[in-house]
């Protein structure tokens, strides 16, 4: 009688694979199996998930072997909430808000040198784009001295700011005159004299978006592919997209029609800090989008509300907002609403259940975007309605506060809430979920939106609410493919499922956690396909 495992090494010789990853350290994420040595792949799928013999059994001619010399392998990595073209826009243009490279314009002679040096090498671009901490109080006056001839954008590192120059806020034609739409006004930023300082908020920014010189498909597409590649470089295989609309939508088949969507992208329709009203045209653009887009690689049934901006107060009223969300969840779209401050997220979880309750039961799976400050009694509600957080270890841990704990993921999952993590790239930047696991097991306190410094003696916020590395890879990979109804496809590797991994140089497992975001990715496959290979570098 033939033992059980001969038995599997015939069969397997029946079939031959595509490509056959042997000699690892990977980790499947199912719990059945959560460890295997090897896999094999045909097409875009998971043949099977094994041991070095089993997989090899699949091997004919035509397969290609990755020798993977021992590295661990985690499930694609799921960025749960990113804003790929903002990002574009962030590698295309200077950005002086990094790890790398970090100039305030308090620094005013460094920052007028990187922007005329900037504008000097890029004399054909209609209008300069770039990623600066700047502080509310900024003028367009230094950045008209930098550059006087062209509009210059900068963007706030939260994405819900921009500092503009002169030129720019001529080009969106703002001026000493109030403008005529009251809900655009009020997010103008203005000195005492009525003059516009440069500093546009929120819904105010649509005013700079709407009036940009058009550019082609083609670069925008373009512009797109170099985002998505750099994302690719972190492990990074699928994403929510918190922001878009129809014309986004288009970037994203025009790269599938070239055979280059090297990420999954499940969009959201949304403007930065804009409220939704339900126009014929937006009713029209969220079908449209929803019957055209509705594949593997491009979905789009999926709205996104701002309860606040970048905190302060509710931008709806909470019978306006549960009357809205009520309406588009009856028609069959899936809701996640942004939340900062601990009042809008009540109002959030409110409006959810009055939702549910009118709306009667069914897979809905509701989403709260940040969900940093939300009151244990709403981390509860939330658990027994079904509502996931989509949250940014990024943002955990800039002060401590054991009164009133942010981010409280190690709750949220006791409370059987989902957590699924991201990054909100470019609002973080790299979008790293290396260094996100790190910082959701270490918790360290940390700057907002400046470089860590070395610190010898850092000091850990609300340690209770860490995560081992197994909930933070869970946060990254099935968690993030629930919640965006991908979970029959991503998040793990069993048979069946996309062929989506990363290669790490480094064993985050048995690492110490001080040193998980040290750790690099070597190679990234999505559907089968290697989009990154760093291996020779990684070694």
């Amino acid at each position: 009688m033939l033992r059980a495992s001969t038995l599997i090494l015939i069969l397997n010789s029946a079939f031959a694979s595509d490509v056959l990853l042997t000699n690892g350290r990977i980790y499947t994420g199912n719990e059945k199996q959560p460890w295997v040595q090897a896999l094999a792949i045909s097409g875009t799928r998971i043949d099977i998930a094994g041991s070095d013999a089993e997989i090899l059994s699949r091997k004919q001619a035509r397969t290609k072997i990755i020798d993977l010399q021992g590295r661990t392998v985690l499930p694609g990595l799921i960025d749960s909430h990113t804003h790929l073209w903002m990002g574009a826009l962030a590698l295309h243009g200077f950005n002086l808000a990094t790890p790398e490279v970090y100039v305030e314009p308090k620094d005013e002679a460094a920052f007028l040198s990187k922007l005329r040096g900037y504008a000097s090498a890029h004399p054909k671009d209609k209008v300069l784009f770039g990623r600066v901490q700047f502080p509310r109080e900024a003028t367009h006056e230094l950045l008209d001295r930098a550059v006087p001839d062209r509009p210059v954008v900068i963007h706030a590192p939260t994405e819900h700011e921009y500092w503009v120059n002169a030129k720019a806020l001529a080009m969106a034609g703002i001026s000493d005159k109030p403008l005529a739409d009251p809900e655009m006004e009020k997010f103008v930023v203005r000195d005492k004299a009525g003059k516009p300082t440069g500093v546009l908020r929120d819904a105010a920014m649509l005013l700079i978006e709407r009036t940009l010189p058009k550019q082609a498909l083609s670069e925008k597409a373009d512009w797109m592919r170099e985002a998505l590649l750099y994302m690719n470089r972190f492990g990074v295989t699928s994403v929510t997209n918190a922001s878009g609309d129809l014309a986004e939508l288009e970037i994203y088949k025009a790269l599938r029609d070239r055979g280059q969507l090297t990420i999954r992208v499940r969009m959201a329709f949304a403007n930065v800090g804009k409220k939704h009203v339900l126009t014929p045209q937006l009713l029209a653009d969220l079908e449209k989008a929803r019957k055209t887009y509705n594949d593997e690689w491009i979905s789009a049934n999926l709205v996104k509300f701002f309860s606040d901006g970048a905190g302060g107060p509710p931008l709806y009223e909470p019978e306006e907002f549960r009357a809205i969300v009520t309406e588009l969840d009856k028609r069959g779209f899936q809701i996640m609403t942004h939340a900062i401050g601990a009042g809008p997220a009540k109002m959030v979880v409110d409006a959810y259940q009055a939702v549910i309750e009118t709306n009667g039961p069914r897979d809905r799976r509701l989403r709260m975007e940040h969900a940093m400050n939300v009151p244990m009694p709403e981390v509860s509600r939330m658990g027994k309605l079904g509502i996931n957080a989509s949250m940014q270890p990024a943002f955990c841990c800039f002060s401590d506060r054991p009164d009133a704990p942010s981010n409280v993921w190690q709750s949220m999952r006791t409370n059987q809430v989902n957590v699924a993590f991201g990054s909100d790239w470019p609002c973080s930047w790299p979008p790293a979920p290396l260094d996100g696991i790190q910082q959701a097991v270490e918790r360290q306190l940390r700057q907002l939106f400046t470089p860590p410094a070395p610190n010898p003696n850092p000091s850990f916020v609300s340690p209770n609410e860490r995560l081992t590395v197994e909930q933070a890879v869970a946060a990254y990979t099935r968690a993030g493919a629930f919640a965006r109804f991908s979970e029959n496809r991503l998040g793990t590797l069993e048979p069946g499922k996309e062929a989506d991994l990363a290669v790490l140089s480094q064993d985050i497992f048995t690492a110490q956690p001080r040193d998980i975001g040290k750790s690099r990715v070597a190679l990234t496959m999505v559907g089968g396909k290697v989009v990154f290979d760093d291996r020779q570098q990684n070694k």
